[in-house]
């Protein structure tokens, strides 16, 4: 019964989000009107704006970027029925099936990610976030799971280069791979309606999925402000940046899906080499151009740990990140320690690193 009535509770929270009419949210500096609308999505919030349009053609857009949200998750969820799931139940089989093509430009992009982070983002490890219980949302007082499962699975190395296409179809090589999109779906969704936009004539607006974003233009004749949450307190703010056009940030934290046992907080973001939540840093934020390519560094360079996170930053081309890790002191790129307000004085455990020009 208790869970009927939360469930009730959000469809009900979820109808008044997303049937919001597009009247203007707030005014530009300069008078001009941004529309909003919000709804739930990829299992979080999704709150777009729109700047310098009619309120006709917001409602319109509103309407059609609900509706390709949808649809997105449908067929890139692999714990629902759709192309994902039936894609993980025939790679097994190591014969050659034809690939939907609403999913396989995301495969390929992120067997590429995967690649280029040396494996550390790593999609193809769905069977370890099965095991720990992290494709479904429940109490955060979970299981660890059983030690001699996580090494077994560890062993098998599943990767995305296990999966191989040619032309319409692909096949699996490695039985232990099931694909899991999470920590690259809402960077390639973003890039996608973005693109939907500006093909409508949308030259301002603000793609926002859970504090994952895209920004392109401006709200009215000044930047989109952005702001990076501290992962101890959701109301505490770390620092803010003006965003430029056509910036995507992207953050991976131990604080939003975790749970406890034994006293001890077990975070989602897994480590491939362990098959253990990756330890050394408590959050990490990008700054990139590539809302794709940024949602899958963010995760690689959490993965990374202390040791390794520059090296795959800079072999993943990002110049501007911001670390929090795990005893609370701030690692930022020379380039984004440039354009950061802090919110109250600098903090006095600040690390500068060179990353790029």
């Amino acid at each position: 019964m208790h869970r009927t009535k939360t469930l009730l509770r959000w469809l009900t929270l979820w109808l008044m989000l997303s049937t919001v009419s597009a009247q203007p949210a707030t005014a530009g500096a300069d008078g001009a009107a941004v529309y909003k609308r919000k709804f739930l999505s990829f299992g979080t919030f999704v709150e777009l704006m729109l700047s310098g349009v009619p309120q006709s053609t917001a409602e319109r857009l509103f309407e059609e970027v609900e509706n390709e949200f949808r649809y997105m998750q449908k067929v890139w969820w692999p714990w629902q029925n759709g192309a994902l799931r039936r894609i993980n139940t025939l790679l097994p089989s190591n014969e050659w099936f034809s690939v939907a093509p609403s999913v396989r430009p995301l495969l390929v992009r992120a067997r590429q990610l995967a690649l280029s982070s040396d494996h550390l983002f790593n999609p193809a490890i769905g069977k370890l976030v099965e095991l720990w219980g992290f494709n479904k949302p429940g109490s955060r007082h979970g299981k660890i799971p059983d030690r001699d499962a996580i090494r077994r699975l560890v062993e098998q190395k599943p990767r995305m280069t296990d999966i191989e296409f040619r032309g319409i179809r692909m096949r699996g090589h490695n039985p232990s791979v099931l694909i899991d999109l999470g920590a690259v779906a809402k960077g390639y969704a973003i890039d996608r309606i973005i693109n939907l936009l500006q093909h409508n004539g949308v030259h301002n607006a603000i793609l926002n999925t859970g504090g994952d974003l895209k920004v392109i233009g401006t709200r009215g004749s000044r930047p989109w402000r952005i702001a990076i949450r501290h992962p101890d307190k959701r109301n505490r703010l770390i620092a803010s940046f003006d965003a430029r056009p056509g910036e995507s940030v992207f953050t991976s934290g131990d604080y939003e899906r975790y749970f406890i046992a034994n006293g001890k907080r077990y975070h989602h973001i897994l480590d491939p080499r362990t098959g253990f939540p990756a330890a050394g840093f408590r959050s990490v934020t990008v700054i990139h151009p590539d809302a794709t390519l940024a949602d899958a560094a963010a995760t690689a360079i959490f993965v990374a740990g202390p040791a390794q996170w520059q090296r795959i930053a800079r072999k993943m081309g990002i110049i501007q990140v911001l670390i929090v890790d795990a005893q609370g002191q701030l690692l930022i790129s020379r380039t984004m320690h440039k354009r950061l307000r802090f919110a109250g004085p600098e903090p006095s455990r600040v690390s500068i690193i060179t990353l790029g020009k």
